[in-house]
């Protein structure tokens, strides 16, 4: 506080005795730092380079910039001069385009489309050009008489301008040739009046003509082919932002290396792996046709059906050859009683009785004795 500071006056005490030391090295009220400071800059000036003072420049010529001081050329030393270097061509040719502004105070970027160009290409470097024309939008109304006649007499000058320039082409004598100009007279009055000069003669009479052409003499100039320009832009594509490749996209972009089964010119070790991998048998997935099923299935019922009618078939077989058989035992039986009863003298065919039976025991035995015999 200020009372404190007046105490301490009072006292006869330096404040720096009583404040503790700085602890940064420098600051920017000490008056040391200035004093360091004005040596470093008498030495730079003094090692600064300056030109001789004016009228002492005889036969010195400015080689750096430090030549040229903080001024620019001296107009009394007749050498080439660049100060700042300024004016002063590195000999190198770039290609950076100056810039351009248009009416408005807008940069022209489609500049840059237009370089190696000729003034009457169309070139179409802004959004406007992709939009299309719509036709509300343009002035369709039939122009008038008067326009008609200025329309016509304009196309009409021009279709004669590039019919005269053919027809003065295709002409094989030059126009210059036939049109042979008279010769001009012209009063020739000297500027010295000495008699020696000129002979003496106070004018003279000097006529010009035309020197002769020879029709038949080849040209004197000969025709270079113009070099080709440059092609016409590429039609502007509006690509949609590209995205990040995934790894999935990467791992179906990566094509194995073709690995022949029949051939190995080179003799190389191909791994198994390697060859399945460019076999492509494991890519592809294989998709069997419901028809196939269908297809076997089929063949199942067939089967069972042709079983069934076989199993049957076999059954009527069997039944009809039993039945035959029951046929002809009945067929036996019947002719072997009918001689039974023939041995008995009974009728046959009689009805049987309680002495048919015996007759049927009897002939049973005689029938018994039959057979043996």
């Amino acid at each position: 506080c200020p009372a404190a500071m007046a105490a301490v006056r009072g006292m006869g005490v330096k404040m720096s005795e009583i404040l503790p030391k700085p602890t940064g090295k420098s600051s920017r009220w000490d008056d040391d730092d200035e004093e360091e400071d004005a040596p470093k800059e008498q030495s730079q000036t003094s090692s600064r380079k300056e030109p001789p003072p004016q009228g002492q420049r005889r036969g010195w010529v400015p080689r750096s910039l430090e030549d040229f001081g903080d001024g620019g050329a001296f107009p009394e030393i007749h050498v080439a001069q660049f100060p700042l270097d300024l004016g002063k061509k590195d000999g190198k040719t770039g290609k950076t385009i100056a810039l351009q502004m248009d009416a408005e105070g807008n940069i022209k970027y489609d500049a840059i489309l237009g370089q190696g160009r000729t003034h009457k290409t169309l070139i179409q470097g802004s959004a406007r050009d992709l939009v299309a024309k719509r036709v509300h939008e343009m002035d369709v109304d039939k122009p008038d008489d008067e326009e008609i006649r200025l329309k016509t007499q304009e196309t009409q000058a021009a279709l004669e301008k590039i019919l005269n320039g053919k027809i003065t082409a295709a002409k094989v004598a030059r126009p210059e040739i036939n049109q042979k100009k008279d010769a001009e007279y012209i009063r020739y009055v000297p500027s010295n009046s000495v008699s020696s000069h000129n002979s003496g003669a106070r004018e003279r009479i000097i006529k010009m003509h035309e020197m002769p052409v020879d029709p038949l003499e080849p040209p004197k100039f000969k025709h270079k082919k113009a070099p080709r320009g440059p092609p016409s832009p590429p039609v502007p594509v509006m690509h949609s932002p590209p995205r990040k490749v995934s790894q999935k996209d990467m791992a179906d972009w990566k094509i194995p290396p073709c690995v022949s089964n029949w051939k190995n010119a080179k003799g190389y070790t191909i791994p198994l792996d390697k060859r399945l991998a460019a076999d492509g048998r494991g890519h592809s997935q294989i998709v069997v046709n419901d028809k196939f099923a269908q297809f076997s299935e089929s063949l199942l019922v067939a089967q069972e059906s042709a079983r069934e009618g076989i199993a049957a078939r076999i059954k009527e077989r069997e039944r009809q050859q039993r039945l035959e058989k029951e046929k002809k035992d009945e067929e036996l039986r019947q002719l072997a009683r009918d001689a039974r009863m023939l041995r008995t003298g009974a009728a046959p065919g009689a009805s049987l009785g309680g002495g048919g039976g015996a007759a049927a025991g009897g002939g049973g035995g005689g029938g018994g004795g039959g057979i043996e015999s």
